[in-house]
């Protein structure tokens, strides 16, 4: 899978949360056939969020490993890539029944993914 670190001018993250789920995570998702990873997220983003993203503007953070959100039991890989983005290009759409830009002081009141927790907020903000 693909996951993206979105921010703005001001250091927020993006954070999403799926429809029937109650997790936040980084917004991404799975590849098809033949997709490359970077091309994953740009359509995803589309997808997601309505962002109009060439997959060569992502930049590369690695991938990463954790426990799987909303499936008990199973293990994600992510590459991982970031980018900032204006805020007011961003809505939700497709499976998200929310979206949230955050602070590193507000990520402690929201239910957030291991993925999120554990790797790709902690490089968001340094």
């Amino acid at each position: 899978m693909s996951a993206a670190v979105i921010l703005d001018a001001a250091g927020r993250a993006l954070l999403v949360r799926k429809r029937g789920t109650s997790v936040f995570m980084n917004p991404g998702g799975k590849p098809e056939p033949g997709e490359s990873a970077a091309e994953t997220l740009a359509r995803e983003l589309g997808e997601e969020l309505g962002l109009v993203i060439e997959p060569g503007a992502l930049h590369p953070l690695g991938s990463f490993e954790s426990d799987a959100a909303n499936e008990p039991g199973h293990r994600v890989v992510a590459e991982a890539f970031s980018v900032t983005v204006d805020p007011d290009t961003v809505s939700a759409q497709a499976e998200i029944a929310e979206l949230r830009w955050i602070t590193r002081d507000e990520a402690s009141t929201l239910s957030l993914a291991p993925l999120s927790t554990e790797f790709l907020l902690p490089i968001a903000w340094g």
